[in-house]
């Protein structure tokens, strides 16, 4: 077995620190993931199916808002609403950040 020093570089080993650009697309999506969460508890709120006497209860509204706060993930992480984008490129314009380069797979339209 050969030490880990004589298989990696010192370098290899320490994390990658994101650009501000990174950082920025971060913080866009996880604002559009909290933006889509208050507009589904919102919707939650009301009602509209009426109260469930049967199913209903603490545990359904714990699973509703787990449920809730996973769809707002991935649709902020896909881009669902475009929120996030439009937000990061107003802010990285104003901050004077070089535009994002578009990811590997990804074409812009």
């Amino acid at each position: 077995m050969t030490p880990l020093s004589a298989t990696a570089s010192p370098l290899s080993l320490q994390p990658r620190v994101p650009s501000d650009r990174e950082k920025l697309s971060q913080a866009a999506q996880q604002f559009e993931a909290i933006f889509v969460r208050q507009m589904l508890a919102s919707a939650r709120a009301a009602k509209l199916g009426g109260d469930d006497a049967l199913f209903g209860g603490q545990g359904l509204d714990t699973f509703r808002q787990m449920q809730d706060e996973h769809f707002a993930d991935i649709a902020a992480r896909q881009g669902a609403l475009g929120f996030a984008k439009s937000l990061e490129t107003q802010l990285a314009a104003a901050a004077g950040l070089a535009p994002a380069a578009p990811a590997p797979g990804k074409q812009e339209g």
